[in-house]
């Protein structure tokens, strides 16, 4: 992965209690790698901190964007910004904890084996989850359950955002058309991938509950999310069912 260009890209929203630590943790797990903090003006002073960790770190860049306008616009900021520059490698992670840095290479070597994308997996054999409900883990599973079922999806972890892209398959996911926000984008940017025939591979990963800060998911992120996934599904089997009718009758 050496002659691989890496931005990890990490969207903030109030996240001062956790931005420190997880900065060190990746610039010791990954020090090839670059690290994008995105963040949506957090009141908190978010902002300020990652200014620091800048100005400490040689790898460490800061966008600052207007203000809190979801996940998905952050993290599609934040790849145009890697574009930009010639990055090879785009990473998503949380800036909560919750994404081990030190799990990174996982991720990084099935890149290096050939994947366009790679996720992490929380529900493929050795990934598991810590410090989360019950029910938090059955709306996850359930979650990508039902995306798989209506999008004809083979992974297991649909909604997990812990990823790694080539760069080359973002380019041909058309992100200017991409309008979703919330925890939905995940979703989005997977159909997409797999749609075109870019090749996905999914590693464990220990996904940990931030111990710090207060969660981003809400009722309307899973409403979103719902919503659209059932609209993709919809729209999908129309496609399917309108090429079935145009397909010449065979003849014996």
């Amino acid at each position: 992965m050496s002659a691989l260009r890496i931005l990890v890209v990490t969207p903030t929203y109030n996240e001062a209690a956790n931005i420190r630590d997880v900065t060190r943790r990746l610039c010791l797990a990954v020090p090839q790698a670059d690290l994008l903090i995105a963040d949506d003006n957090s009141p908190d002073g978010t902002g300020r901190i990652a200014d620091e960790l800048a100005a400490a770190y040689e790898q460490v860049h800061v966008l600052h964007r207007r203000g809190k306008e979801g996940l998905g616009a952050a993290y599609l900021a934040g790849f145009s910004w890697g574009m930009e520059r010639g990055y090879d490698v785009l990473v998503e992670m949380d800036a909560d904890g919750s994404h081990r840095p030190e799990e990174l290479p996982r991720l990084l070597t099935a890149i290096a084996e050939g994947a366009d994308l790679v996720l992490g997996s929380r529900w493929v054999p050795g990934g598991r989850v810590v410090n989360w409900p019950r029910s938090r883990e059955w709306l996850s599973r359930a979650g990508s359950a039902y995306a798989r079922l209506l999008l004809g999806l083979t992974a297991r972890d649909v909604t997990g955002g812990y990823r790694a892209f080539r760069v080359h398959t973002l380019n041909g996911v058309g992100l200017h058309t991409v309008r979703s926000q919330g925890y939905c984008f995940q979703v989005d940017l997977l159909r997409r991938t797999a749609a075109r025939g870019f090749s996905v591979a999914e590693v464990p990963i220990t996904f940990v509950e931030r111990e710090h800060g207060v969660s981003k998911m809400s009722r309307a992120i899973v409403a979103e999310a719902l919503w659209r996934v059932t609209l993709w599904g919809a729209a999908s089997q129309l496609r399917k069912a309108q090429s079935a009718r145009t397909k010449p009758a065979r003849t014996g």
